[in-house]
């Protein structure tokens, strides 16, 4: 009989932002843009054109999928004029960067046809979601949050059972560039997020503080995480740029000093480029979803 049994450390850094289902007109188009994570987007209804830059066109029907790779530029949009289509997506991370690289060099940036296993799991992830977010005044609520994670997580299982299946695949990296990988990122998370540290410090400081070149840092963390470490340290920043926008009372030009802008005019163009709002505009959408109405004395969010 064992007499010690140790649990495992668990560390998944979940990230999802961005997600909905929306039904768009015939015609509609939607400008060319890419992500510093992975995005998952389902057809329901009528036909999608994704372009993938430099790569093809692929049409998406009625329960097809795809999961597109951090970095990539692509443009979606209707392929009828006249006919409404129905899609829902959303984007995610983790830490996990084995299962990451093995779903970016495995799954990404190719049609996942609705008859396929993984389009009929990634629809029922995005359809449970979808059902949980219905209720608008409790979409917020910390149980429905944690029951989203937990569907994300069984999302990940799923896709870490499938791409096991697929034989020939090497990992792009070693064990110890896993590592340097990994000891950049939180680095990079360290810093942008501790006030103490100067917000306007470059990726040759980090590298510096880990006493590897800067060159070498690069080629490793875009092998390890298949994006270049300013577009992480981008995310980083506009993570925490999300944070002090929703809870803090810090003015916009304050944010953009905190988040290494050298001015309000850059923050404001950078944050656009980023969210598809000025921070003003963010700000303003936040506190309406966030308005507290009274109920038996009690505070619930809309």
């Amino acid at each position: 009989m064992q007499s010690f049994i140790s649990f495992p450390t668990i560390e998944s850094g979940l990230y999802m932002f961005g997600g909905h289902k929306h039904t768009v007109n015939g015609g509609w188009t939607f400008f060319e843009q890419s992500h510093q994570v992975i995005e998952l987007m389902i057809v329901t209804k009528g036909h999608q054109l994704t372009e993938i830059k430099d790569s093809r066109v692929i049409d998406l029907g009625p329960g097809d999928a795809i999961l597109i790779a951090p970095g990539t530029l692509h443009t979606n949009r209707n392929a009828d004029d006249y006919k409404k289509m129905t899609y829902m997506c959303l984007h995610f991370d983790f830490e996990d960067v084995e299962l990451r690289s093995k779903i970016i060099g495995l799954l990404a940036n190719k049609l996942i046809p609705a008859h396929s296993d993984l389009a009929h799991i990634s629809g029922k992830i995005l359809n449970d979601i979808v059902n949980l977010c219905k209720d608008k005044a409790r979409r917020n609520d910390f149980e429905v949050q944690v029951d989203i994670e937990i569907i994300l997580l069984q999302y990940l299982k799923q896709l870490s059972i499938l791409v096991q299946k697929i034989k020939g695949y090497n990992l792009p990296f070693t064990d110890k560039e896993a590592k340097v990988g990994r000891d950049i990122s939180v680095t990079i998370e360290d810093w942008v997020n501790n006030d103490d540290v100067n917000s306007a410090f470059t990726f040759s400081d980090i590298c510096s503080s880990l006493h590897i070149s800067s060159g070498y840092g690069h080629r490793v963390f875009k092998k390890v995480y298949g994006i270049t470490p300013l577009r992480f340290i981008d995310k980083e920043k506009y993570r925490k740029a999300q944070r002090l926008l929703e809870y803090s009372g810090n003015s916009i030009e304050e944010i953009a000093y905190m988040t290494g802008a050298a001015n309000i005019s850059i923050f404001s163009k950078q944050f656009k480029k980023w969210s598809g709002y000025s921070p003003s505009e963010y700000r303003k959408q936040v506190l309406h979803k966030r308005t507290v109405y009274s109920k038996n004395q009690t505070g619930y969010f809309e």
